[in-house]
């Protein structure tokens, strides 16, 4: 019963639940809950995966005739049969293919990623001019406004000349607070999880839509702490001139593809207390009920084997 009720979990978390949550409008009124709700239903699918596997691969270790727990294969063939040691055996092999891809999808993105962007730092600090005025802050000689930062420990915020021609002060203030609510959160070490579950995961499994979502909502965040800072009006001229504007691999820019929806959400109703209230508390439960339902009469029949 554990083995299926992780497995329907499992199932839950990884499909249709994903693809709900990436077609809703209510995180756009409050993203940080959201995003934790996202980071809790990644986690209970990668748990609830692993514990599948794991219940039934527990089948090897269960008491034979003689009251003793199956410590050999002829001990375990003969207490379940042929067919369901194979299925158990092939179950635990399957477990640890996930756990190997996870780890090994883990190091290639950290590495790549890194890498990436120790390159284009290097680039940078060789184009760029160290601004006068404006504290950490690298301006490149070109003439179209784009805006965007290089995470890490040695955390870049890169500006065009242009930018600083086409701003005004105040929008000026807002897109440097965007930026530096990116690095000070460390919004690309969440966004390097998801980028992480996602490539692991195989095609016809992962929903496309759930890191986009992700994406979206780190950027509701920033622009969030640019409002505190500057105000809505500046910081919405401030992505619409830096909306067209580049983004290297392994940087966040200000501008993209969600600048008309950012933009939108700009001009409509403040982020919702309830809402997120909600979501926090979903998030919650999504992790502490199935452990509580599931886990526990697991834990207590491995207690049982293992008195």
């Amino acid at each position: 019963m554990s083995a299926l009720a992780f497995t329907v979990l499992a199932v839950v978390l990884v499909g249709p639940l994903p693809a709900l949550l990436a077609e809703a409008s209510w995180p756009m009124r409050a993203p940080r809950a959201a995003v934790v709700l996202w980071q809790s239903i990644a986690v209970a699918a990668v748990l609830s995966t692993f514990s599948a596997g794991l219940s039934i691969a527990a089948l090897l270790f269960v008491p034979g005739p003689d009251g003793r727990i199956t410590t050999t294969v002829g001990e375990q063939i003969a207490t379940l049969g042929l067919t369901r040691w194979s299925c158990s055996v092939l179950m635990l092999a399957l477990t640890a293919m996930v756990g190997v891809r996870l780890g090994s999808t883990l190091v290639a993105v950290a590495v790549s990623t890194r890498r990436r962007r120790a390159r284009h730092r290097m680039v940078v600090d060789l184009l760029s001019e160290q601004s006068r005025d404006l504290d950490r802050v690298r301006v490149l000689d070109r003439t179209e406004p784009l805006a965007y930062c290089l995470p890490g420990m040695r955390s870049r915020v890169v500006l065009s000349s242009g930018t600083l021609a086409a701003l005004t002060e105040p929008e000026l203030a807002a897109i440097l607070r965007h930026e530096r609510a990116h690095l000070r959160a460390r919004h690309d070490l969440v966004l390097e999880a998801f980028v992480v579950a996602h490539t692991a995961f195989p095609r016809f499994v992962r929903i496309n839509g759930a890191l986009d979502a992700v994406r979206l909502l780190v950027e509701l965040l920033a622009d969030d702490a640019a409002v505190r800072a500057a105000g809505r009006t500046p910081l919405a001229r401030a992505l619409v001139t830096c909306a067209c504007g580049p983004t290297p691999a392994g940087a966040m820019a200000a501008g993209g593809t969600s600048t008309v929806v950012r933009v939108r959400r700009l001009a409509g109703p403040p982020n919702s207390v309830p809402i997120a209230l909600a979501a926090y508390c979903a998030a919650a439960a999504i992790l502490v009920i199935p452990t509580i339902a599931v886990a526990v009469p697991w834990l207590t029949e491995l207690n049982r084997l293992w008195p």
